[in-house]
């Protein structure tokens, strides 16, 4: 006889002793077999039966040696034949077998084909084997038959069987019928009390108590089950795709790709997917948002009339229908567009599956590609599969959407209007209120404004300094160099043709190379190139036709002009790329450290690029909830501010030695003493100060770059000092402080006082301006954090 055991039993433990036993079998036959049912069909063959039983009294009262179903194999045999019928031994997977050891020893014809399809060396095992989980459940079935307190523990159990004719694991979920067997408790066991009961519903995970209460093999279980397996491999897979597709996965096409090669069973089956951003009255104007696709060869902006015949757009876009090609080769013959076929062919396909579906954002829609090599595995009857998974892909969809607009939503806060972590609370309660408000149907609900009062301002800025001379200067000789070669081409011209308009065209070049050269004006620029596009560049196009040299001289003209602007842009792109890298750097500079001086105390920040880096800081306890404010901060973020600037201007000068332009910054600090109020603006998506009296502060943070030490010309902001203006004088001994401070840790050197220029509508602005000490070994990973500079202070 044939006798498949489970792996994991070899040591398994059970409150049972396990005795195999046909005896409710033969009790039913003895039924048959008695004169009251004489005339029943079943009667003579029910006589020989029991008679053949009665031959191996151990089938009766039970045996555990496995070797006895091998001896009375004909006998067993013979008991079973009415749970085993002809006609359904091609159909039903079952088997008899002992619960929760899984040895099975009786099989229908399906099952064994199941078996020997899964190999010689293949032993049925239960998925997820868990011994301890297992004795309980044999416990719950002890207190449901033999004390009558049933207990909810059913679960299922699997079987993953190979077949290696296709070479795949089919799954499938056991079910059985208790009929034939029975329980009860073996000599001398305790019973179970109903305190025994409680404990044991307080404590599932606890084996100890289980196995205290039913100790190994206290209970005799005598009879058999019977083990009905239903495949459930389909199933399985609609669930993994379920599961895939709702989880997050960074591999999710090569995950779903594997699970698709088995649901269709194609091996070599490939899956990809798009989704387009589409109008569907102008699918001319579609463009792709994602795709990991098959067919579209990563294109970004494309038409979708372009790449779909007629039929296929009005299928997928408009009619939302799933579409089969079954033979590529076909299709290609049929179709008046032949984009995708030939996208079809390049790519090996033979046969594919467009799904459509049509995200809730109803302007977005996903089309999901299953393709095969070989034509026809794909088809309009396979394709009816998918008929239950069209749902959770929607769901996939919409989900993806919804992500994609939350990035994309993130992207925009943080590149453009973003909102500083430190007052995002404040925006979030303001949100919240309006919604609720909304819900609860107030009328003329309106968004509440953001102001924050009682804050103190810190402003400061890195400005490059003699930045509209330079980029002037740039532009001068990029424009002479232009003219210069322009006269160079037209001189070679005359030395081939003389033609007189040549000569003429080289004198009017002259004349504005000589102007520029004496200082270019307002206009120039845009004048000059309009007379090259006008007048020469026409005749350029005739002189690179007169011979050889002339047009490698003329191309030798465009290969200087930049390709985008037409024009020489190789000094101002020298000037703006040291414009960039210093201002990179300093941004990145002062963003790493003001993250660290946070911590100190939440404020608000924000940093703009310009030439060269300002930036604005406000400080104060209506800005945070979380912790108590006091002016011990501000003076501590004042000496940072002050600090960072000295760091600064040793990054500057040292981001200099790799500038082909060695550009210099003037670092200046505006003090304001008394706290103002700061207001979101909505249309400007930005923070201002709020109220007339605070404009001031403004007008002097937009003015006071440009202004003078009073009586004299001299510019207040130079390179290698800081100018630190102030209105008040206790805000210049504070400040003196900080600056004797860092004189000692040699950052700073000799200061000045000065008075300042008074500017339109502002007076009585004075600053201190001090020498900034360079340290040629700077490093930025070596700078002083804010507690060490604050302790050190103290």
């Amino acid at each position: 006889m044939n006798i498949r055991r489970t792996k994991d039993i070899q040591n398994l433990e059970l409150p049972f002793k396990l005795k195999i036993s046909f005896e409710k079998v033969v009790a039913l036959f003895q039924k048959y077999a008695s004169k009251e049912y004489e005339k029943h069909p079943y009667h003579q063959s029910s006589i020989n039966i029991v008679r053949e039983a009665k031959k191996a009294p151990e089938l009766i009262n039970g045996f555990s040696d496995e070797s006895i179903l091998e001896k009375h194999k004909e006998a067993i045999d013979l008991l079973l034949e009415p749970l085993f019928p002809e006609l359904l031994l091609e159909n039903e997977i079952k088997a008899v077998s002992i619960p929760f050891t899984f040895t099975s020893f009786k099989f229908t014809t399906r099952f064994e084909k199941i078996l020997q399809n899964a190999g010689n060396d293949y032993e049925l095992k239960v998925r997820n084997f868990e011994s301890d989980l297992m004795y309980i459940y044999a416990c719950s079935l002890i207190l449901a038959s033999v004390y009558d307190y049933p207990i909810d523990l059913k679960r299922p159990f699997f079987f993953d069987i190979p077949d290696k004719t296709i070479n795949t694991i089919k799954k499938y979920r056991a079910a059985f019928n208790a009929d034939f067997m029975e329980i009860f408790p073996a000599e001398g066991t305790p019973k179970i009390t109903e305190e025994d009961i409680k404990i044991l519903l307080d404590n599932f995970e606890d084996i100890n108590i289980w196995k205290e209460k039913f100790p190994p093999k206290s209970y005799i279980f005598k009879g058999f089950g019977i083990m009905n397996l239903f495949d459930v491999t389909t199933d399985e897979i609609i669930s993994e795709i379920r599961t895939s597709l709702i989880k997050k996965d960074d591999n999710l096409v090569h995950t779903l790709e594997g699970i698709f090669q088995r649901f269709f069973g194609i091996p070599d089956l490939s899956l990809g997917f798009s989704i387009f951003e589409t109008d569907s009255n102008n699918f001319s104007s579609s463009h792709i948002n994602k795709e990991e696709s098959l067919v579209l060869n990563y294109d970004k902006d494309v038409s979708c009339d372009c790449i779909f015949c007629n039929y296929t757009l009005e299928k997928l876009f408009i009619n939302n229908e799933t579409l089969a090609i079954s033979d590529v080769e076909k299709y290609g013959n049929q179709a008046e567009n032949k984009n995708l076929y030939q996208r079809l062919k390049d790519k090996n396909i033979g046969s594919i599956i467009l799904v459509p579906i049509q995200a809730s954002t109803k302007n977005s829609i996903a089309i999901i590609e299953f393709a095969s090599p070989r034509p026809f595995e794909l088809n309009s009857i396979n394709q009816n599969k998918l008929q239950d998974l069209i749902p959770l892909f929607k769901i996939a969809v919409d989900r993806f959407s919804e992500e994609h607009k939350n990035i994309l939503e993130a992207t925009i806060q943080e590149n453009y209007t973003s909102i500083h972590p430190t007052v995002k609370w404040r925006f979030y309660e303001a949100a919240e209120r309006f919604h609720r408000e909304s819900y609860e149907a107030k009328e003329k609900v309106k968004i509440e404004d953001i102001i924050f009062p009682d804050v103190h301002p810190l402003y400061g800025q890195s400005d490059i300094k003699g930045s509209s001379v330079a980029r002037n200067a740039a532009i001068k000789e990029d424009l002479i160099t232009q003219l210069s070669l322009a006269i160079s081409v037209l001189l070679e011209a005359c030395k081939v043709e003389s033609l007189p308009i040549y000569k003429e065209l080289q004198f009017r070049v002259q004349e504005y190379l000589s102007d520029v050269k004496e200082g270019l004006k307002a206009g120039d620029e845009i004048a000059i190139l309009d007379f090259l596009k006008r007048e020469i560049y026409p005749v350029f196009n005739h002189i690179k036709e007169v011979n050889n040299d002339l047009s490698i001289l003329v191309k030798s003209y465009i290969n200087r002009l930049d390709p985008d602007l037409q024009v020489v842009y190789e000094k101002r792109k020298s000037y703006e790329d040291s414009v960039t890298l210093l201002n990179d750097k300093l941004a990145s500079f002062i963003d790493i450290r003001q993250e660290e001086a946070q911590k100190m105390f939440p404020h608000y920040f924000e940093r703009y690029k310009t030439d060269g880096v300002e930036y604005n800081m406000y400080i104060g306890q209506s800005l945070t909830k979380e912790k108590k404010y006091d002016d011990l901060y501000l003076y501590n973020l004042r000496l940072w501010q002050l600090q960072v600037m000295c760091e600064m201007e040793n990054i500057a000068l040292k981001a200099a030695e790799k500038m082909e332009h060695k550009l210099r910054v003037a670092s200046l600090i505006l003090v304001h003493s008394n706290p103002l109020a700061i207001k979101f603006r909505m249309d400007e998506k930005q923070f201002d100060v709020d109220g007339a009296y605070n404009i001031r502060y403004e007008i002097i943070k937009k003015r006071i770059d440009k202004a003078h030490i009073k009586g004299t010309e001299e510019r207040l902001t130079v390179p290698g000092k800081i100018a630190i203006v102030y209105s008040q004088d206790k805000d210049a001994d504070e400040y003196y402080k900080y600056i004797k401070y860092l004189q000692s840790k040699k950052l700073l050197g000799n200061i000045e006082k000065l008075d300042i220029e008074d500017l339109q509508g502002v007076s009585g602005l004075k600053a201190l301006r001090v020498e900034v000490i360079y340290n040629k070994d700077f490093d930025t990973q070596k700078t002083m954090t804010i507690d060490e500079l604050i302790q050190e202070f103290k």
